[in-house]
């Protein structure tokens, strides 16, 4: 499944992109759902087997842990090991997977990965963390999905999505209503959501069929990053390890281009 020696890579992406509902903000490179799976997730299920479940949409790094032949690697979404990345949030990640090995290593059975998301910098959603940094949303074997239940069976005391829905289709109004207050101590507001549509069959076994999300139209890619906002000089924080601040040879080259100016 992945090279984990010289090479420093898991061989593909570790996570895709998700695609879009109706009226959610759309980045250059994302996409919007066909509209049948729109009514199967918002309006109207295809039959009694159909189980939508709708969840707070997390805003910080797409990061994940892989187990192969034993070894747990902390990686990047792209794939990527997070400790080579010369990104402090991500060296970090691969410092706090190394903290909590055994808990990984308790979770996950060779061949699969733990995605989730890295929430230790603010990227456009600064947050007051009432938990870990780190929130698992998905168990994956290559492209296939584990269910939310086998996640929430297994996930023994990782942090999860806080779940605003679950039955039957929602429309995007009624989840955009009730995002608020987070249910993770997002101080600015909640980013969107994301519908997880699963398959629940007495003799076909229960699956995950597809996902969409749904992201507020005002929301601001990277507002508190330096890399994309020259009024921030510096990282935002939610969450640091207990070490001194150290900042990649990238972000010192931004900080130092960017002295004067408005933080």
């Amino acid at each position: 499944m992945a090279k984990t020696n010289c090479d420093q890579s898991l061989g593909r992406v570790s996570y895709g992109s998700i695609p879009h509902l109706p009226s959610s903000r759309l980045g250059p490179s994302d996409r919007s759902l066909g509209g049948g799976q729109v009514r199967i997730a918002t309006e109207r299920a295809r039959d009694r087997f159909d189980v939508v479940i709708a969840q707070e949409k997390l805003d910080g790094a797409n990061v994940s842990v892989v187990k192969v032949a034993g070894e747990l690697v902390a990686l990047t979404r792209g794939g990527r090991r997070a400790a080579a990345s010369p990104m402090v949030q991500f060296q970090w990640f691969a410092a706090w997977v190394r903290d909590n090995q055994q808990r990984f290593d308790a979770l996950l059975e060779d061949g699969e990965r733990a995605c989730g998301e890295w929430l230790a910098q603010a990227h456009g959603t600064r947050y007051q963390l009432i938990h870990e940094p780190f929130v698992l949303f998905d168990l994956m074997r290559g492209t296939t999905r584990a269910t939310v239940n086998e996640v929430r069976c297994r996930s023994m005391d990782f942090t999860m999505p806080c779940t605003i829905h679950e039955g039957a289709p929602v429309d995007v109004d009624t989840v955009r209503s009730t995002l608020h207050p987070s249910g993770h101590g997002a101080l600015d507001p909640v980013e969107g959501a994301v519908w997880r549509i699963e398959r629940h069959h007495p003799k076909l076994g229960n699956n995950v069929d597809f996902l969409c999300k749904w992201v507020r139209p005002d929301k601001i890619d990277g507002h508190y990053m330096p890399e994309f906002n020259p009024e921030h000089t510096a990282p935002v924080w939610n969450w640091k390890p207990n070490c001194p601040l150290v900042t990649s040879p990238r972000e010192q080259s931004l900080r130092g281009n960017r002295l004067g100016s408005v933080r």
